[in-house]
């Protein structure tokens, strides 16, 4: 099977090219593609896109990939899926989902192709599924401030990236956000790139990482197995 796997920023991409070997294994059969946006961004009220320059973000532009998709793999010889991956931020779990879902259908309705997508959602932000892995966060950040991860539970909506942030880096969330946008998304893709490769996918914590881990297993029809306990 071949994923097309849709993020919303690089630091998702980083992550995600560690751990997608990891879950669906070195069967040369099964491959994967990333490709990141600029942004989370929203859904559009219906399937026309805006192409302005400043609204070319995942779920922007979805209707256009989605129906795009479903023509390109009208006639494979190989089974596809794609896979969207976004936060959740502080949007409503189930009303999102339905939303997308919805815009899913429209889609498909549209081409009258079917196309196996699964939206997967990081609960709060794409940093839960690092912490889900404290083990991975302390081994690639020895000095970590473990008295912070103790305030932290898995997948709480609680400003995920400024925990992490408050954890491994010196002066903390704040100092982040004094340095601009810019040199976020920098600390985002170092945190991606030093942690993720040292995850245990079998230990991961985060609730939302492992739908995501088992939709991948499922299309797969691999067995799914609980993570392990971490004390």
């Amino acid at each position: 099977m071949h994923f097309e796997i849709l993020v919303e920023d690089l630091s998702g991409k980083i992550m995600l090219a560690s751990l997608i070997p990891m879950i669906i294994g070195a069967d040369p059969a099964n491959t994967f593609r990333i490709i990141h946006y600029r942004g989370c961004g929203s859904l559009p009220s219906d399937l026309k896109v805006n192409q302005a320059a400043d609204k070319r973000a995942l779920l922007n532009q979805l209707p256009r990939l989605l129906i795009g998709y479903s023509r390109a793999f009208q006639n494979a010889v190989s089974d596809n899926a794609v896979i969207v991956v976004c936060d959740l931020d502080t949007r409503d779990k189930d009303t999102f989902l339905a939303r997308l879902n919805q815009m899913r259908d429209e889609a498909a309705a549209a081409t009258s192709v079917p196309l196996t997508v699964r939206f997967c959602l990081a609960i709060e932000e794409g940093e839960a599924w690092l912490l889900g892995d404290w083990e991975a966060v302390k081994q690639a950040y020895p000095q970590t401030k473990a008295s912070v991860f103790r305030k932290y539970q898995n997948d709480a909506v609680c400003g995920t990236w400024e925990m992490l942030a408050d954890m491994i880096c010196p002066g903390g969330s704040a100092k982040l956000k004094a340095e601009g946008h810019s040199l976020l998304g920098q600390a985002k893709c170092e945190w991606a790139e030093k942690i993720s490769p040292l995850m245990d996918i079998s230990r991961n914590k985060s609730p939302s990482f492992n739908v995501f881990k088992s939709a991948l297993e499922s299309l797969l029809h691999l067995p799914h197995h609980e993570p392990e306990h971490i004390t």
